[in-house]
């Protein structure tokens, strides 16, 4: 029989937690419906630096029709901090931005996400952008 210490599954939900924030990372910049429904809790708010609070529905509108399109995210200073079923994911977020409508842009955010594992998942339950 082996024992499974406490560490260790802290270690192993930290790299759960850190891999959902890969991959809504990954799906900002080339976004897929089905896969960022499956990732962002139906309740989401999310809080853009502008001072816009979009919903699940909004978010995902936005990127599928370019309202809202990174060309590219680099993630730094990442920290994560589990709490039972709540995940705080703090980071400084650096990208490139072609939203439609406007000019290419350079953004430098620090960002707040709250994950909450449901169903056995992590999802996204909101998110909070401020600007550097």
């Amino acid at each position: 029989m082996a024992l499974v210490t406490p560490a260790a599954n802290a270690a192993d939900e930290t790299a759960a937690i850190e891999a959902a924030a890969e991959q809504l990372r990954a799906l900002m910049v080339d976004p897929d419906k089905a896969k960022l429904e499956a990732l962002i809790a139906p309740e989401l708010s999310y809080g853009h630096s502008s001072g816009q609070v979009d919903t699940r529905e909004r978010f995902v509108d936005d990127l599928m029709s370019g309202a809202s399109d990174f060309l590219s995210i680099d993630i730094s200073e990442q920290s994560v901090q589990a709490a039972g079923d709540t995940a705080i994911v703090r980071h400084t977020l650096t990208g490139d931005t072609h939203n439609k409508g406007k000019d290419p842009a350079k953004v430098n955010l620090r960002i707040l996400q709250i994950w909450q594992h449901q169903g056995g998942d992590w999802q996204l339950l909101a998110r909070q952008a401020v600007r550097l």
